[in-house]
């Protein structure tokens, strides 16, 4: 018994009482009753020699190195542990946690069998061109095959093919590319050199194009130049008379323009002559009025004051006579006040007087209905229960005569109509073969009269026509008479 921890690459394996069938764990405790082991998850790597034999019955040697280990998930571990943990199949020695020549052997012949199914359909060429392709099939059909042992690929390396004891494919292979290799680079000397002389004469003869394309954009250009300066002058010509016509008409303007102005100056002078004319005869009469107000103002001022002075004294008077006025109503109201709250305190303890004789006079009736229904479940166990009781005080009360009355009540007065027709085969007398057609014409008028004489509906004027209490039309029949033609 004791707490056991495993280390950072391995989980504790735990069986015995307690546990249907193993746990796997970090950490836990580990009673006398239950055993434990440790299991690595490290994984390991092992190479292998495979001889296999290609779709074209070549042998070849393929060296590969797998790095293998178990899935780190608790299913995978599970079945690691079941299966391949313990002692071998034909050992008695117990495996410990970094003996694995029995886990290595499984997965050896797992290898070698998926990769001889997967190379006996490929050729050899395939192997060498689709390398990738070779290596993902092989791991692909390998872990399919190791899941069912809770392990898992993490690495596959599958190093350069070999010939095997006897067989010289891969070494005629490589003489041929040798040879191949260097016939190559004889050829791509030669190529070289004749490119090499092509490129030079091509060179020199580009070059004396170039100087002819250059010598003749130079005349060209030349050419250009002259006649672009040739426009340029007459260009410069046409500018200069354009700006002499233009100074002209800037001088003819200027002129202009300065006896314009002359005139509007000598304008503005008759203007402000006539202005301050106006503004003299302006301020005469402006002397006279302010004199005029001045005088008006002060005598306004002094009724003014005359005004103010009654108006202050009438508003003293006033005022007296409001405080007054405010003092007597303030004095009457706190004696309504004073009146209205003893009022409020009597009539405050009537009500709370009548409030207690209330709820006496509630709790003796509340006493004495508990007596009487006390008095009534005793009479209820003497008469045989509660419906005794209940047909008890029926009686008493005169419940059953009551409800007689007032049923006869309901009912009277009512005067409902109550109508019997006969349009059966016998009601005319003889059978005949219009019989039914009859009968149902027959039926039509008294359903009709019934519905007007019972809800006051009448049928519509198209159908029939109700008057005096029954159907009219052509042949009906109105409460059992016949009618021709509405007579």
């Amino acid at each position: 018994m004791g707490y056991n921890i495993s280390d950072a690459n391995s989980y504790l394996v735990i069986t015995g009482g307690g546990i249907p069938d193993i746990k796997i764990v970090k950490k836990a405790w580990v009673w006398p009753w239950q055993k434990h082991s440790r299991i690595s998850i490290s994984p390991f790597d092992f190479e292998i020699q495979l001889q296999a034999m290609t779709i074209e019955k070549l042998q070849f040697s393929l060296p590969a190195v797998f790095t293998i280990g178990p899935a780190d998930d608790v299913d995978s571990l599970c079945r690691y542990a079941k299966i391949l943990t313990g002692k071998a199949a034909n050992s008695t020695k117990t495996v410990t946690t970094t003996g694995r020549n029995h886990v290595q052997d499984i997965v050896k012949g797992i290898i070698e069998g998926e990769t001889r199914v997967i190379v006996s359909s490929m050729t050899m060429e395939e192997i060498f061109k689709e390398r990738e392709v070779f290596k993902t099939a092989v791991i692909r059909n390998v872990q399919k095959e190791l899941d069912q042992f809770g392990l898992r690929i993490y690495n596959a390396n599958v190093k350069e093919l070999q010939d095997t004891p006897g067989s010289e494919y891969f070494t005629f292979l490589s003489r041929k590319a040798h040879e191949g290799a260097s016939n190559q680079a004889k050829v791509d000397v030669a190529n070289a050199m004749m490119m090499g002389n092509i490129g030079e004469a091509e060179k020199r003869g580009k070059t004396r194009q170039e100087i002819s394309k250059i010598d003749a954009a130079t005349a060209v250009l030349e050419t250009q130049r002259k006649s672009e300066k040739a426009q340029a002058d007459a260009q410069l010509a046409t500018t200069q008379i354009n700006l002499d016509m233009g100074i002209k008409l800037a001088n003819i303007e200027a002129t202009r323009k300065a006896e314009s102005k002359d005139a509007e100056l000598q304008r503005d002078v008759e203007i402000q002559r006539a202005q301050t004319e106006l503004e003299a005869r302006r301020a005469t009469d402006l002397v006279h009025a302010k004199i005029e107000r001045e005088s008006a103002q002060q005598e306004a001022d002094a009724k003014f004051y005359g005004d103010s002075k009654s108006a202050d004294g009438f508003f003293y008077a006033q005022k007296q006579k409001a405080e007054a006025s405010y003092l007597a109503t303030v004095k009457g109201a706190d004696a309504l006040v004073y009146q209205q709250k003893q009022e409020a305190e009597a009539s405050f303890y009537r009500a709370t007087k009548e409030a207690e004789a209330a709820f006496v006079a509630k709790q003796r009736e509340a006493d004495g209905i508990t007596e009487m229904a006390k008095a009534y479940q005793h009479l209820s166990s003497v008469l045989g229960g509660p419906q005794g009781l209940l047909q008890y005080i029926m009686l008493q009360n005169n419940t059953h005569e009551k409800l007689a009355k007032a049923n006869a009540q309901a009912i009277n007065g009512l005067q409902p109509k109550i109508t019997v027709w006969n349009t059966g085969e016998n009601a005319g007398g003889s059978a005949d073969a219009m019989a039914p057609v009859r009968n149902l014409m027959q039926s039509l008028p008294p359903l009709l009269s019934t519905i007007n004489e019972q809800t006051g509906i009448a049928p519509p004027g198209w159908l029939a026509k109700m008057a005096g209490g029954g159907v009219q039309g052509d042949g009906v029949m109105v409460k059992g008479e016949k009618m021709v033609n509405g007579s």
